[in-house]
């Protein structure tokens, strides 16, 4: 296994809170996808929910080397989870720059604490 890109990010709660707070509805349609706004609505608090998958959004901007760019939005990288670990679904310019590094597949690592939300991306090859 080759490491092609690695990223970390490193989120406060409390900024997510605060934007959520101040924008609503417009901050989850732009930052997150349908299925992402979802899951994190059916937590008791949704707050550490939608942090982790910000984090992992970064951390996987990161990974791709392309950072917060107009080549890669918020929605085209998703985390999804049905059943064991969080995974990475890549759309748009953010399928298009995995497919261009030569990426085969990525491994996700969210954790939180009361006050952060941390995230750890792999972009892998075999």
């Amino acid at each position: 296994m080759e490491i092609i890109g690695s990223g970390i990010d490193a989120t406060e709660l409390s900024r997510i809170e605060r934007l959520w707070k101040r924008y609503g509805e417009r901050f989850l349609a732009r930052v997150f996808t349908p299925g992402e706004v979802a899951y994190c609505q059916h937590r008791r608090n949704p707050v550490p929910h939608l942090a982790g998958r910000f984090a992992a959004k970064e951390a996987a901007m990161k990974a791709l080397g392309t950072g917060r760019s107009q080549k890669v939005l918020w929605r085209d990288i998703e985390v999804v989870r049905s059943s064991g670990p969080p995974q990475l679904e890549f759309h748009g310019g953010a399928a298009r720059r995995f497919a261009q590094l030569g990426a085969e597949s990525s491994l996700l690592t969210i954790t939180h604490s009361d006050a952060m939300a941390l995230a750890h991306v792999l972009l892998v090859s075999s």
